[in-house]
């Protein structure tokens, strides 16, 4: 089987190294569009949910991004400058530069010989010649953009506004501050991801971005602005740029995964909003459920992409419904921010996914469970629509 991957981010390379393991005579070939040694982005995380899954797929590639990783097993949320700590299950999601995911899963490809063709962005889908052609070119996939009546398209855009940013020092750890400044309604997202880095999410809502005269704002202009509504937290750092553009999140899915024999993968197939930290985890899931399906069918493409449906399917849904809700959830955050009290505030952020519910949060987090009962918080209460 001859298999061109279109997207050498981590979903790519990771799906690429699978392969060559359960099949080590396909024919593997990966198009990137930047160079090898773009630094697009800062830090990304993988929880223990997905740590262990990408252990169960590859333990040596797992056991050499764990040692590149920042643990912190505490997260901090800050509402009406009433700040409530979360420790954490387990150790916490592992965050990483996301230059060094790249570069251990780009040695893993170089050791197995697969073929990389950098500042490679294909113009034609058509004119690749592969048995099975695998979009995991992100939220921006041309793989899928060439057949998108074929794959049942749809999009739609949130109305929140974001960002994403660094900062050139290490919080001491994650943190969600949630801020009314000057009649505009803001979030920072941020976390530690190295010694000396951190990713911060800048986000506010619609009505914010257009009382306050962003949209009429420089880049510069919203890069200081958010610098001086979370001034105590940046304790003067500067936010760093990078690719920063604002922009309204993309929600993008697809009634069918695969299309003869192009399949999509990751944001590609359908985006997770970053607010459930699991873009990257679920992307290189995908790549472990279509590494199976191939190693299952090496010689039947048809095979093997109705397996990867079956393997995946059930799972990939239960995700992106978490993600649903959770953007559902901060799309109304200025009514949150208006009606809550921060322990109410925080419970209901907890469980805003469905995923979490008044017994898990009391197994899970006994700590703050305890506090939020002795806030008077109603644990149980029916959940709001």
């Amino acid at each position: 089987m001859k298999i061109d991957i279109v997207g050498g981010g981590p979903a790519g390379l990771f799906l690429a190294i699978l392969v060559a393991r359960k099949v080590p005579y396909a024919q593997l070939r990966i198009y990137e569009q930047n160079p090898r040694d773009a630094t697009f982005g800062f830090g990304v995380v993988l929880a223990d949910a997905g740590l262990a899954k990408l252990n169960d797929a590859a333990p040596d590639v797992c056991a050499d991004l764990v040692a590149a990783m920042t643990f912190k097993a505490c997260q901090t949320i800050v509402l009406n400058e009433t700040a409530i700590s979360v420790q954490r299950p387990g150790q916490g999601g592992g965050a990483i530069p996301r230059i060094a995911l790249l570069s251990v899963l780009q040695r893993y490809v170089d050791e197995l010989g697969i073929e990389i063709e950098y500042c490679s962005r294909i113009a034609d889908i058509d004119s690749l010649d592969g048995d099975l052609i695998v979009g995991a070119d992100g939220v921006n996939s041309r793989v899928r953009s060439e057949a998108e009546e074929s794959f049942g398209t749809s999009r739609y855009s949130l109305t929140n506004h974001f960002a994403w940013y660094g900062v050139g020092g290490a919080f001491d750890c994650p943190a969600l501050v949630f801020r009314k400044h000057a009649g505009g309604y803001f979030v920072a997202h941020y976390y530690p991801y190295s010694d000396s880095m951190s990713t911060f999410v800048a986000e506010c809502d619609h009505e914010t971005w257009i009382d306050l005269g962003m949209e009429a704002m420089t880049d510069d202009e919203r890069k200081r602005l958010f610098e001086a509504v979370f001034a105590p937290e940046l304790a003067g750092d500067p936010l760093i740029s990078n690719s920063s553009n604002w922009r309204q999140f993309p929600v993008i899915r697809n009634a069918n995964w695969h299309a003869g024999n192009r399949v999509l993968i990751g944001d590609a197939l359908a985006s997770a909003h970053f607010s459930i930290g699991s873009g990257t985890r679920i992307a290189m899931e995908d790549a472990i459920a279509l590494a199976d399906a191939i190693g299952l069918h090496p010689e039947d493409v048809g095979a093997a992409l109705a397996a990867y449906v079956d393997l995946r399917a059930p799972r990939k849904s239960q995700l992106i419904e978490a993600s649903r809700a959770s953007f559902e959830w901060y799309e109304r955050i200025r009514e949150w921010m208006d009606r809550y009290s921060p322990h109410e505030f925080i419970y209901h952020f907890m469980t805003r996914t469905g995923r979490v519910d008044g017994a898990r949060l009391r197994d899970q987090y006994p700590q703050l469970f305890s506090e939020l009962e002795e806030a008077g918080v109603a644990l149980e209460e029916e959940r709001l629509p």
